[in-house]
Order: structure tokens, then C-alpha cells, then sequence
């Protein structure tokens, strides 16, 4: 059996196989959403829920990456030409 265990404020504390028919204490069978980031078990639901908080996924948020050699010139060339067409102002 494939168990997930929860610490003292119900967050994930880990995961093993065992070979047994029986729950241990503060452990589920329950597997939680791949999409959580932080997660945390709702016993009254039977559930893992999110435990993240915005703050926290705005922060590990990834930059965005940085245009390439080609879409850099993209740029460069449409600002010559609106240069152009707008006489040099």
C-alpha cells in the first residue's frame, strides 16, 4: 500500500510503500492534485488541499524568459521603421 504522511499541522510530511492492510496514524491513502504546491490534508474532507499562500506562489514564480537574438532584432527593426514613418520624432 502506497501511503502519503501528514505532520501535526496536516501538511505533507512524505510518502513509502508498506506492506500493510492498516493506515498508520497520520497518513492517508488519499493522493493529492499534481497542481498543489503546498500540500496540506483536510481530514473532514478526506482531501489535500493548497496551503501556499498567493504571496508565496507569486514568489517562486518563474522570470519570464528573455526574448531570443531573433525577436530582439524583430523589435529593433520595427522601431527603425516607425522612426521612418514618423520622420525621425
Amino acid at each position: 500500500m502506497h501511503v502519503l504522511y501528514y505532520d501535526k499541522n496536516f501538511d505533507y510530511a512524505g510518502e513509502e510503500d508498506i506492506d500493510v492492510e492498516v493506515l498508520p496514524p497520520n497518513s492517508t491513502d488519499v493522493v493529492p492534485d499534481p497542481s498543489i504546491i503546498s500540500p496540506r490534508f483536510d481530514k473532514k474532507k478526506n482531501e489535500w488541499i493548497e496551503a501556499a499562500t498567493d504571496e508565496y506562489k507569486e514568489s517562486i514564480k518563474p522570470d519570464p524568459p528573455a526574448p531570443n537574438e531573433i525577436e530582439t532584432l524583430q523589435k529593433q527593426i520595427a522601431d527603425l521603421y516607425y522612426l521612418i514613418a514618423t520622420g525621425g520624432n
